[in-house]
C-alpha cells in the first residue's frame, strides 16, 4: 500500500506530535487535537485508519484503556483484525500477523480535522489514501492555491499538479490521477496527560508537583535511586557516583530522551555514555553500545540468576524501540521494593518443527495418497440458472406480507429486479420457498443472486447460509500435500503431527475471479499447516481435502494485511500455521480448534456426510 518506492537516499519524516506514555499517546496539556490512529506497514510507513475506525477505537479507549478493539464492528473489510490497546499492536486472527499501532495527533484545522482525504489511483483503478502527513501537506498547498507541490521534503519523488489533479513520478515521469474527497472528520480530544501514564522520561527542571500522585512518583524514584547508588558503590567503587535525590541526575541522565540503560541483576541502571562525565559500568547491558558489542554482552549473560523475575521485552536485539516507558516503570517499582529485575527477550513463535528426514515422513493412516492437485475450473453447463433455482425451491401461491431480503421489496409485490432481469417462464411476482430452511424470496431475486455468484450449480440461502447442492469456490490451481512427521504439537504430546503443505503459483485470473485475464500474485507459499495425528485430526484432514478439491481453501482478493489486491488469500477456513507455540493465536495448544474448524467446514457445505458419499 503506498505510492511506489521512495527516492534513494531519502528518509521519510513523521509529522504528528507523539508523546510516548505507557504505549498510548496523549496530546499536549489543555490543547485540542485531532486523533488519528495509524498502523505500521511492512515498508516502515504509518498508514492511517479511516475516521470511522478511529472514532470506534476512541470510544473503546474511553471505556477500557487496556482492552481490545474489534475493528470488524465498524468496517467489515477489517473483520479479521483486533487492536490490543495495552500492547499497542494490531493482530490479525486468521494469519497471526501482528503490527504496531500508534495514536497520533494533528491540528484541528488540518485535513483530518476537516474530514478531507487525498487519494491516488492505484493500478487496479481503485483509490488509496495518502499517509496522513502527506495528506496534510497536500491540503495546505491546495488551500494556499499553489499550482503544484514537490513532495521531496517528505522523502517522495513526486510532483503534485492541482490543475490536472495528478501525481507525477520525477524519476519515471509516470502520472497517476489523484482526488480530494470529503469524509467523516477524525475524532477530537482535549485535556492533559493522565497522571497515571505521565511519568517524565527526563529529569525535572522545576519544582515538583505536590499532589499525592506526584509525591508517590517522586518518593518511589528517590528510593530506587538510593538503592541503585548503594549497589553501584558496593559493586563498582571506581564508578562515577550519581545523586539519589529527585532533582539531580537519576535513572535517566540529563539530556536523554528516554531511559536508555537497562538494569541487570545486582548492577542497577547503566548510565548513558552521551552524558558528560559518565562512563558505562563494566559488564552492563547498555543499549547505547554498537550492535555487535551489545549482542556480545547479551550473549555473555546466558542465564538469569534464580529467583530474579524476568521482564520480556520485544525487539531487545533490534535497533527499534523496546517499550522503554513500560520497562522503566516496571524496573522502578521493583527496584523501589528492593527487588532485582532482568530484561529478557520476548519469546518468538516457533513456526516450524525440527528438520525431518525423508525416511521419517510417512503417509497419514486412513487417508489415501499424499498429494492433491487442482486444475482450472470447468463450469457445469448442463444446468441453466433457471433449472438450478427451480431445483431447490417450492412455489408459494400466497406469500406472506414481508420483505424479500434480496431486493427488500414486499413478497406480495413484484421483484425489485423487474425490468433489470427477465427470464422466460419466471414472472417477477413469483415467490419460492427453499426446501431445507423454508426462507422465501422472489424467484427472480434468487436467479439474480445465482447469476452474480460462482454459477456452480449450488445455491446458498442469503439469510441462514444453508447450502443447496455442492458449493465450490474460486481457488486457483495448485497443490496440497499431507504427511505424518515424528514430532508432537503442544497439547498433543501422545500424538505425532500431520503436516499440510499448500503451494499455489502465480497465474492469470479466470472468468470466476475479480479481474479475468489479469495476473494474480501468490505470497507466502508454500504454506505449512499442522494438525494432531488423532481421530479428530484425521477427520479434519479428510474434510480439508474435500474442501481443497472443491476449491474452497483459498480465493483471490485483497489482502487485509498488506492491502495488495489480486492476490491469493485464505477463504474463511482457519489453519494452524504455528507449530510449537501459540504466540500469534494460530498455534497450539488450542483445545477448541478442531471443533471450530469443523464448524467452519460445515458452513462451507463440507460435512462428515460428504466422507460417506
Amino acid at each position: 500500500r503506498g505510492a511506489e518506492p521512495l527516492c534513494p537516499g531519502m528518509a521519510r519524516q513523521g509529522a504528528g506530535a507523539m508523546l510516548p506514555a505507557g504505549g498510548l499517546g496523549f496530546p499536549p496539556q489543555n490543547l485540542a487535537r485531532v486523533v488519528v490512529w495509524e498502523w505500521l506497514n511492512e515498508h516502515g510507513r504509518w498508514r492511517p485508519y479511516s475516521a470511522a475506525v478511529c472514532h470506534h477505537i476512541e470510544n473503546v479507549l474511553k471505556e477500557d484503556a487496556r482492552g481490545s478493539v474489534v475493528l470488524g464492528q465498524v468496517d467489515v473489510q477489517l473483520a479479521p483484525y483486533i487492536i490490543d490497546l495495552q500492547s499497542m499492536h494490531q493482530f490479525r486472527q486468521d494469519t497471526g500477523t501482528m503490527r504496531p499501532v500508534r495514536r497520533n495527533f494533528y491540528d484541528p484545522s488540518s485535513a483530518p480535522g476537516k474530514g478531507i482525504v487525498w487519494e491516488w489511483e492505484n493500478d487496479n483503478s481503485s483509490w488509496t489514501p495518502y499517509d496522513m502527513d502527506i495528506c496534510i501537506t497536500i491540503q495546505n498547498a491546495y488551500e494556499k492555491q499553489h499550482p503544484w507541490l514537490d513532495l521531496s521534503s517528505l522523502g517522495f519523488c513526486y510532483l503534485i499538479y492541482f490543475s490536472s489533479m495528478s501525481q507525477m513520478n520525477r524519476q519515471t515521469q509516470r502520472k497517476r490521477r489523484l482526488r480530494r474527497r470529503m469524509d467523516l472528520a477524525y475524532p477530537l480530544t482535549m485535556g492533559s496527560i493522565p497522571k497515571s501514564q505521565s511519568w517524565p522520561v527526563g529529569t525535572s527542571t522545576g519544582t515538583p508537583c505536590s499532589c499525592p500522585q506526584c509525591l508517590l512518583v517522586n518518593s518511589t524514584r528517590a528510593a530506587s535511586n538510593a538503592i541503585l547508588a548503594s549497589q553501584r558503590r558496593k559493586l563498582y567503587p571506581g564508578a562515577v557516583r550519581q545523586s539519589s535525590t529527585f532533582a539531580g541526575p537519576a535513572l535517566w541522565p540529563v539530556g536523554t530522551a528516554k531511559g536508555e540503560g537497562l538494569r541487570v541483576p545486582g548492577a542497577g541502571f547503566a548510565p548513558s555514555p552521551s552524558v558528560p562525565g559518565s562512563a558505562p559500568l563494566p559488564g552492563l547491558n547498555n543499549l547505547n553500545r554498537p550492535g555487535a558489542q551489545r549482542g556480545a554482552a547479551i550473549g555473555a549473560r546466558a542465564t538469569v540468576p534464580p529467583g530474579v523475575p524476568a521482564l520480556p521485552v520485544k525487539n531487545l536485539n533490534s535497533t527499534g524501540p523496546i517499550h522503554p516507558a513500560l520497562a522503566g516503570m516496571t524496573g522502578i517499582l521493583m527496584c523501589a521494593a528492593g527487588l532485582p529485575v532482568c530484561l529478557t527477550r520476548a519469546p518468538k513463535p516457533i513456526l516450524h518443527p525440527p528438520p525431518v528426514s525423508k525416511s521419517d515422513i510417512k503417509p497419514v493412516p486412513g487417508v489415501n495418497g499424499i498429494c492433491r492437485k487442482t486444475k482450472k475450473k470447468h463450469l457445469k453447463k448442463s444446468k441453466t440458472p433457471e433449472d438450478v433455482v427451480r431445483r431447490y425451491i417450492q412455489k408459494v401461491k400466497n406469500p406472506p406480507d414481508e420483505d424479500c431480503t434480496i431486493c427488500m421489496e414486499r413478497l406480495v409485490t413484484s421483484s425489485g429486479y423487474e425490468g433489470a432481469l427477465s427470464h422466460r417462464g419466471i414472472k417477477p411476482e413469483l415467490v419460492g420457498k427453499l426446501g431445507k430452511c423454508g426462507h422465501m424470496y422472489h424467484l427472480l431475486c434468487l436467479l439474480a443472486m445465482y447469476n452474480n455468484g460462482n454459477k456452480d450449480g449450488s445455491l446458498q440461502c442469503p439469510t441462514c447460509k444453508a447450502i443447496y447442492g455442492e458449493k465450490t469456490g474460486t481457488q486457483p490451481p495448485g497443490k496440497m500435500e499431507f504427511h505424518l512427521i515424528p514430532h508432537s504439537l503442544p497439547g498433543y504430546t501422545d500424538s505425532k503431527t500431520i503436516r499440510i503443505v499448500y503451494d499455489i503459483p502465480t497465474g492469470i485470473q479466470g472468468p470466476e475471479h475479480p479481474n479475468p485475464g489479469k495476473k494474480f500474485t501468490a505470497r507466502g507459499f508454500p504454506r505449512h499447516c499442522y494438525l494432531p495425528d488423532n481421530e479428530k485430526g484425521r477427520k479434519v484432514l479428510k474434510l480439508l481435502i474435500v474442501a481443497w478439491d472443491r476449491r474452497l481453501i483459498f480465493t483471490i482478493g485483497t489482502s487485509n494485511t498488506t492491502g495488495e489486491s489480486d492476490t491469493v488469500v485464505w477463504n474463511e477456513i482457519h489453519h494452524k500455521t504455528e507449530f510449537g507455540s501459540n504466540l500469534t493465536g494460530h498455534g497450539y495448544p488450542d483445545p477448541n480448534y478442531l471443533d471450530n474448524v469443523l464448524a467452519e467446514l460445515l458452513a462451507q457445505g463440507v460435512s462428515e456426510a460428504t466422507l460417506k458419499d
